[in-house]
């Protein structure tokens, strides 16, 4: 098998017959042993019959699907784990990363290079919020995690067989597949492309998806919250610790009799703020934490016309 394309899916039904006839298209041209797989992570609509009918008349397509929505990285997950080819290719099934580009990424991969990834020149069809967020999200995790996650890239890369192998010894629960890769090392680069709007449907990945994404990605490759939480519990201290000489000093040598209740209630609600917003970030490592050791399957698989590598899955 010389190459492999995995498309997370997730209530595409309105994407999916545009999607197949360009993907068809593509290999057609491309002249490779390839597989497709589509990976249903619980869709409500018709798009796991629809994954069904593409595999019953063409053997290039395949198919996956979860017992329920595990999640758009734990679905790319299950497609890397069952993929046969000596390159994979990772893309998102709503045709905003377009099948053309395959065939670019797959030369440039044999250029000597083990990861190949498509860098977003511009971005149609977003909101300025999301445009501005997406930028400073990529800019800060950029600049706060000690391994050189690329910026402005989303998922869609092509992947050399010994990446994969690698992705598969990190069996961490919250994944980050964008972060892992550039964690794994070897030789990488990019190729430039202008990310279409959304063909149709709504987009699977909401705002508190995208939050949850994006805590997942600091909190794998960074301890940067935990130290901003242990510095300012050593500053506030400071504070208080002046506040407090101060506040001696003016009942001794100043006479100050005064009340002092507005300045008290700012105090311990500013102590009590600091507090609250330490522990939950040390929370958010905590639960990490225990969501690996409980060791569960990433995923179910309900149903696939794949061989199943792994076991319990």
């Amino acid at each position: 098998m010389d190459l492999s394309i995995i498309v997370p899916i997730y209530n595409e039904e309105i994407n999916l017959p545009v999607l197949y006839a360009r993907l068809a298209a593509m290999l057609d041209a491309l002249l490779l042993e390839t597989e497709v797989i589509f990976v249903n992570d619980g869709s409500r609509d018709r798009s796991l019959e629809l994954m069904q009918g593409f595999a019953a008349r063409d053997p290039r397509m395949h198919y996956i699907t979860f017992s329920r929505n595990f999640g758009h990285q734990v679905a790319i997950t299950a497609g890397l784990d069952l993929s046969r080819g000596a390159a994979v290719v990772v893309m998102d099934g709503d045709l905003q990363d377009p099948p053309e580009l395959i065939p670019e990424l797959y030369a440039k991969l044999h250029e000597g290079y083990e990861v190949v990834y498509a860098k977003r020149r511009s971005r149609q069809g977003e909101s300025a919020i999301k445009l501005f967020t997406a930028k400073m999200f990529y800019r800060i995790l950029a600049r706060i995690t000690s391994v050189n996650i690329p910026i402005d890239t989303g998922d869609f890369r092509i992947v050399s067989r010994k990446v994969v192998e690698a992705l598969k010894l990190m069996p961490e629960q919250n994944k980050f597949i964008r972060g892992q890769i550039s964690w794994i090392g070897y030789k990488q680069t990019f190729l430039e492309f202008d990310r279409s709007e959304r063909a149709g449907g709504e987009p699977g990945y909401t705002y508190s998806k995208l939050i949850k994404l994006a805590l997942d990605g600091i909190t794998s490759f960074s301890d940067l919250p935990l130290r901003i939480a242990s510095i300012g519990g050593f500053v506030v201290s400071g504070v208080a610790f002046l506040v407090m000489l101060y506040a001696v000093y003016a009942r001794f040598f100043l006479k100050n009799y005064g009340i002092g209740w507005p300045s008290l209630m700012v105090s311990v609600l500013f102590l009590g703020g600091i507090q609250l917003m330490a522990i939950g970030i040390i929370g958010e490592y905590v639960a990490r934490l225990g969501a690996n050791t409980r060791q569960r399957p990433l995923y179910i698989i309900d149903e696939t016309d794949l061989p199943l590598k792994k076991p319990n899955c």
